[in-house]
């Protein structure tokens, strides 16, 4: 849901992103192996982000983190430790709800048996991995599967006027609670209350959206969706979309912070942009993200120093599909992935200089300061 343009993040707050989702990916790795990875997602990179924003010393828990293809073969700062753990278990533990929902519609190939038993044990086994990984930073993941498992039972219940809210609250107290948990990991437990309520709020959201973005899929293969299953119009959806988003944005005000930049950049400034994306209402020409894993669309990393060594062919084309699947090719500076020579693609010449042609196609304005690019904020915060 949140995937921020590299346009409005800046470089410090790209950096920043950056080094949480990589942290994200390389603790399933660490923790479940090379599969696990396939879980990496941009919403649950925000538990790292959080714990390390309330830190009394943020930038203690990072380690650098060998070449990646996916960052053009360049070591990075990534985040480690507790906070990127927590996201990997609620990450696993979620993903595994995702399959066995899939499995339970019979979607895609997930219909047929052979398929869908090796589904259910992937499923299983990320259960377990994500409990483990739980319980070694002191989340009951318990929490996480009681909800998936009332979700069930409440959409199996749900009809013409049933409360869309009483469709959505599982899915509010899973996010409450990782929200929550980020604040006893970074030491500052007067910090759970409001938490837990921007991460209600948080799952609210998530819940609605995604409902939103498939009503139409879902209508012509004739899945389930909350929307159309309790009568809930997209007028109401959306009154409650923009609410969830104001009251995110009050709950974090209550948040001691020792560095809050980045949080406040994605829970304030890029979730008013996740639900007109929904809507239809506002699109970002650059892509959704600094980096998208492969096959999801995503801007560029900020580019390195220059380079005039070249690498062989295998080296060179492991970097050209790592540039090609997270959309750098096309999108920004980044190095030829032989000749290591500086290039620009198609898409990148969009000036975040001044308030020019990127405010208009990216909405790049909406808060200011050293990562903004036209200065103000216009969230009655102090930014």
């Amino acid at each position: 849901m949140v995937r921020p343009c590299r346009h409005r993040l800046g470089e410090k707050l790209t950096a920043q992103w950056m080094a949480h989702l990589c942290g994200l990916c390389l603790a399933l790795r660490g923790d479940h192996g090379q599969l696990a990875r396939i879980v990496t997602n941009y919403d649950g990179l925000l538990v790292s982000v959080l714990t390390e924003a309330q830190a009394q010393r943020p930038g203690a828990g990072r380690r650098t983190a060998g070449p990646c293809p996916l960052r053009g073969m360049r070591t990075a700062s990534v985040a480690h430790g507790e906070g990127a753990r927590l996201a990997a278990a609620v990450s696993l533990v979620l993903a595994s709800a995702k399959v066995r929902d899939h499995v339970a519609d019979g979607d895609g190939i997930l219909a047929r048996g052979p398929v869908a038993l090796a589904a259910r044990r992937v499923a299983a086994s990320w259960d377990r991995a994500g409990a483990r990984t739980g319980s070694d930073v002191g989340f009951d993941t318990a929490v996480l599967v009681d909800a998936v498992d009332r979700q069930t039972g409440i959409e199996t219940l749900a009809g013409p006027g049933t409360p869309i809210l009483t469709v959505t609250e599982p899915t509010e107290t899973a996010t409450a609670a990782a929200f929550a948990h980020t604040a006893v990991l970074a030491g500052r437990p007067h910090n759970a209350v409001p938490l837990a309520e921007a991460g209600r709020l948080f799952g609210r959201l998530a819940h609605l959206l995604d409902a939103v973005e498939d009503r139409e899929a879902d209508a012509a293969s004739g899945a389930w969706n909350p929307l159309t299953a309790t009568g809930t119009p997209l007028e109401e959806a959306r009154r409650l979309a923009d609410d969830a988003v104001h009251g995110v944005r009050l709950a974090l005000r209550e948040v001691e912070f020792e560095d809050g930049g980045l949080a406040h950049r994605l829970l304030v400034h890029e979730l008013p942009n996740s639900v007109h994306r929904a809507f239809g209402t506002v699109s970002c020409a650059h892509g959704t993200g600094p980096y998208a894993p492969p096959g999801t669309p995503g801007g560029p990393l900020p580019p390195g120093p220059p380079r005039r060594d070249r690498r062989g062919l295998l080296a060179g084309c492991a970097v050209w599909l790592g540039l090609a699947c997270t959309c750098r090719l096309c999108c920004g500076t980044y190095e030829d992935p032989w000749s290591r020579e500086s290039k620009q693609g198609p898409c990148a010449n969009c000036d975040c200089s001044g308030c020019g042609d990127c405010c208009s196609c990216c909405e790049c304005c909406s808060c200011g300061g050293e990562d903004g690019c036209c200065g103000g904020c216009d969230c009655g915060c102090s930014c």
